[in-house]
């Protein structure tokens, strides 16, 4: 497998640097080359796999002989031990419920396949995993790489603005995990980030790589489950499927879009952001104007400059697709929580991401379409807004019970890349 640097495409590199690696030079990012294409009779000929192998398949049209396809569907395996099971809201509108892993997010996905994919390439090197989390990413890379040989983590979070329980998750582990809470927003966390990126004296001297789905081999794990969901529904509900993606760092909208590019026959995808709209602005203006980041119910997508939007704008421009025929929307925390509201009287409890991305999918959805919408995280995770808004008591599942009353081990820091750095250096393996 072949990748080049979306910011430099002389910059060429393999699937095993890739992920090591994580940016390119100029922080730019990684894209592939070639983009697999499967046919209608391919297609439909996965569609009757299970997940695992189906989802070695299609990661391995990527990686090709880079990783052997046992290896990959070795990796596939160990990464992917929850459903993604597809739960019927309306007659016309079903929700894609991705939070059955054990950090009850998406995102154990990506970060499960990227640690055994990591594990895999790194082969006896050191590494150290640098990532900002808004809040899921956080607890989903932790628990991917607790424990793991030679590799240490550490996750940069803005300081009282991801929910008490998603703190909980990942900040409670110790060990090779580490946890610093900046005085700050999560643009000034990825900021921090991508400052350790462009210093080569430190991505040498400590092995610098990244989880956040700025990292190829997240991305691609996420594809898989676009097609999870394509084979649990009907021939009528596969006519004209419209997927309706929360959106803030855009990695998840990307590996939908990536999807689709494969083949998989997606009509449309509906880009869902909360008050956090540059995208939705940007399509209906083409102004790339990012306002200061506010802080929402939603706060996972509380992303005013989201990194993997040079990638959405390359899968079109690759694609010849139109960039206005994405469809998109924005919702603000009064509508979020009417929204959550409705979804409970009609017996499905949601939280604020979801219920976004249902809300923009119910009010653009047309006759005759069949409407999904992704579910990124267990309503439990963000159990005060969601009690506070229901008025009624939700259970804590046993992965956060367990950690819930845990103290929590973060390090806090300013936004002070100095800072950071000195705190890197002196890390001990």
């Amino acid at each position: 497998m072949k990748l080049y640097n979306l910011k430099d495409h002389s910059e060429q590199v393999s699937f095993a640097q890739a992920v090591r690696q994580g940016l390119g030079r100029g922080q730019g990012l990684f894209f592939p080359q070639d983009l697999p294409k499967f046919s209608a009779t391919e297609i439909e000929q996965l569609l009757q796999l299970n997940f695992v192998d189906r989802s070695a398949k299609i990661l391995s049209a990527f990686i090709g002989d880079e990783i052997s396809a046992e290896d990959v569907k070795r990796c596939v395996g160990n990464a992917f031990q929850f459903p993604a099971p597809v739960k019927s809201v309306e007659s016309d509108i079903g929700t894609l419920e991705l939070f059955h892993g054990p950090t009850l997010a998406f995102k154990d996905f990506g970060g499960r396949f990227m640690a055994q994919a990591l594990v895999q390439v790194a082969k006896d090197n050191k590494i150290t995993i640098l990532t900002a989390t808004s809040g899921d990413t956080g607890a989903a890379v932790a628990h991917a790489f607790y424990h793991l040989p030679n590799i240490r983590v550490v996750i940069l979070y803005p300081n009282g603005k991801i929910s008490p329980l998603q703190e909980k998750l990942f900040c409670t582990l110790g060990d090779n995990i580490h946890t610093i809470a900046i005085d700050g927003d999560f643009d000034a966390c990825q900021a921090l980030v991508k400052n350790a990126f462009d210093d080569q004296e430190l991505k040498s001297a400590i092995g610098l790589n990244s989880a956040n789905s700025i990292n190829i081999s997240r991305l691609m794990a996420q594809i898989c489950y676009y097609f999870e969901a394509y084979a649990q529904l009907n021939a009528q509900q596969r006519k004209n499927l419209v997927i309706s993606v929360p959106s803030g760092n855009f990695g998840d909208l990307t590996a939908g879009l990536l999807a689709k590019t494969m083949g998989l026959p997606i009509k449309r995808f509906i880009a869902a952001t909360n008050a956090n709209d540059t995208v939705p602005r940007y399509l209906e203006t083409g102004v790339w104007e990012p306002h200061a980041t506010v802080a929402t119910l939603s706060n996972a997508m509380d992303v005013s400059q989201p990194n993997n939007w040079p990638r959405i704008e390359e899968i079109f421009k690759r694609e010849n697709w139109a960039l206005k025929s994405l469809s998109h929307g924005a919702v603000n925390d009064e509508v979020t929580k009417e929204t959550m509201r409705e979804l409970d009287s009609k017996g499905y409890l949601s939280e604020p991401h979801g219920a976004i991305a249902y809300r923009v999918l119910r009010d653009q959805l047309q006759a005759g379409e069949y409407g999904l919408f992704l579910g990124t995280a267990h309503p439990a995770k963000f159990r005060e807004v969601v009690e506070e808004t229901l008025k009624h008591k939700i259970d804590l599942p046993k992965e956060l019970a367990q950690r819930a009353d845990l103290p929590l081990l973060s390090h806090f820091m300013s936004a002070d890349f100095a800072k950071l750095r000195q705190f890197l250096m002196a890390l001990d393996w």
